[in-house]
């Protein structure tokens, strides 16, 4: 070992690497990997540092009229920080209560053009299809896809779907906490109202796998999931859960996310139609706890059906002004680990350990992407299965989604 180190100088291995965050490659996180492993491993993070995705993540951006553009957003010095290659960029529009037709449609147009603004000011752009993803990676340029969270501005009107797709939207999350004023499925918090999938819910699904856009079934029942794969013709994601049967050590977070998780029975069912399962940071107190999460999943459904899909926000949060009026009930912010809600407005508030992207967890030195590839090696993950979990199954049902658009 001692000879590896000697012939493997610092400045060779960082000439090595390739991708976004090749200059992360030797924090403290993963050095570890040439001190106590072989040159295989150092070939390992030289493949994969830069090609991580995160299939779910918020980008926080106005979406009231009056406040665009928003405040000024280092997305591109976040994302060199975490060291992944690209996000699924997303936002939703019923945080706040819906209540008069178009609301949602204007939310989501001002916030696709709020997107707009943060992606000329960083020099980047949206990756359309994998050719698109493949190209930003070999520039060693960041990217995002444009993703939304809830087909609530659809409003009834699937032509709204070329809308988006002609703005970039290239990924869609048909629910979200609250029924569109048109549902399209049953949400798995609330009260089963829908029999699973709406007649309306399944012409989305069709119209998106016609058009080119990935369907994400997050947020959706068992029955309402069940009945997008027998509509879907395309490999579908679930980009943010875990497994049913690990809830963490904190007794309130269990018991508020166990409904947003996923059985082993589903899960499979979710793999065997092709389909793809995020990962979330959520009930992970540390990188390795988050690395046996994703690992008893792909214990259930095949390293070939597993993707990170952290469900935190990598840049700072935005908090509209309206958001100091007291909220109709549902529509409050989810509270912390500690169960202490957030406070209003837009205050400077210290960071909250598992809310942003780049301090999932407690005492988090490093970048994300080089953090969790640490932590998956440590917990036994080869560089196959690696590869897989870090963008590549992601990016297979993706060309699937958007070839030929």
């Amino acid at each position: 070992m001692k000879n590896f180190q000697e012939d493997w100088s610092r400045r060779k291995f960082i000439t090595s690497l390739s991708g976004v965050g090749a200059a992360l490659a030797l924090t403290p996180q993963l050095s570890w990997a040439i001190e106590q492993l072989d040159s295989r491993v150092a070939d390992i993070i030289a493949k994969i540092i830069g090609m991580g995705i995160d299939t779910h993540n918020h980008v926080d951006v106005p979406l009231n009229t009056a406040e665009l553009p928003g405040p000024k957003v280092d997305l591109a010095g976040d994302m060199k920080k975490s060291g992944l290659a690209a996000i699924c960029m997303t936002f939703a529009v019923d945080y706040q209560k819906l209540i008069n037709p178009g609301d949602a449609y204007n939310r989501f147009i001002n916030g696709l053009d709020a997107m707009d603004k943060i992606l000329a000011d960083n020099n980047m752009k949206r990756a359309l299809n994998l050719a698109d993803l493949n190209a930003a990676y070999k520039a060693k340029k960041p990217t995002v896809i444009q993703s939304v969270e809830g087909g609530h501005f659809l409003e009834g009107k699937i032509d709204r779907l070329g809308v988006a797709y002609n703005r970039g939207l290239r990924h869609l999350g048909l629910l979200h906490d609250n029924d569109a004023s048109v549902p399209l499925g049953d949400v798995f918090t609330n009260p089963v109202q829908w029999g699973g999938l709406t007649a309306f819910g399944a012409d989305v699904v069709r119209e998106c796998n016609k058009m080119g856009i990935l369907v994400d079934l997050s947020h959706g029942n068992n029955d309402m999931v069940n009945a997008a794969l027998k509509v879907a013709t395309k490999p579908v994601l679930v980009s943010h859960t875990g497994l049913d049967t690990l809830l963490g050590q904190n007794p309130f977070m269990a018991k508020m996310m166990k409904p947003r998780l996923i059985s082993k029975e589903q899960a499979k069912i979710v793999a065997d139609a092709g389909g793809v399962i995020g990962v979330w940071t959520h009930l992970a107190d540390t990188p390795l706890e988050y690395a046996q999460n994703i690992r008893a999943m792909v214990d259930v459904v095949g390293a070939n059906h597993v993707c990170i899909g952290t469900d935190t926000k990598l840049t700072a949060p935005y908090r509209s002004p309206d958001s100091n009026k007291p909220k109709p009930e549902g529509q409050d912010r989810k509270p912390d680990e500690n169960g202490n809600q957030p406070k209003d407005g837009n205050k400077k508030e210290e960071p909250r350990v598992g809310e942003r992207t780049n301090l999932a967890w407690k005492d988090q030195k490093d970048g994300f992407y080089p953090t969790v590839v640490d932590a998956l090696l440590k917990t036994g993950f080869n560089e196959s299965e690696i590869v897989k979990i870090s963008g590549g199954n992601f990016c297979r049902i993706f060309d699937a989604a958007t070839a030929g658009h």
